[in-house]
């Protein structure tokens, strides 16, 4: 999809950002953007590092069983 803009269309919809949003909000809007992209990917690699730990399996042997 995004492949098919080329530079011609970035700048029309850089433009058309600068028009909608002003000079001084588009620093604001860049910062917010990033810094949403920067906790998407800190989750997603704690998601994709829980899925890799090997699950560790408890088991209790005759020895550590108490009867009461």
């Amino acid at each position: 999809m995004l492949s098919n803009i080329g530079i011609p269309g970035l700048i029309i919809v850089l433009v058309l950002a600068l028009i909608i949003f002003g000079p001084k909000k588009l620093p604001e809007l860049g910062r917010a953007v990033g810094q949403t992209l920067k906790e998407f990917k800190h989750s997603a690699k704690g998601v994709l590092s829980e899925e890799d730990e090997p699950v560790k399996e408890t088991t209790l042997s005759t020895d550590d069983k108490k009867i009461v």
